[in-house]
């Protein structure tokens, strides 16, 4: 039985990390119109955030 329960927090808690880092991509001005697309990867999110240089 304990184990049943660990499974069941286990998968809430990956639902809810997801939902938040979408929230937080949202957050910080990433387009997020399509819900069924990959998570930003780290490089895109430095780039993202990264003064432009100006030329």
């Amino acid at each position: 039985m304990k184990q049943d329960a660990h499974a069941v927090k286990a998968a809430y808690f990956s639902r809810v990390r997801r939902r938040n880092y979408k929230a937080s991509l949202r957050l910080e001005g990433f387009d997020m119109t399509q819900t069924d697309q990959a998570p930003t990867s780290k490089a895109e999110a430095i780039r993202h955030h990264t003064p432009k240089a100006a030329s």
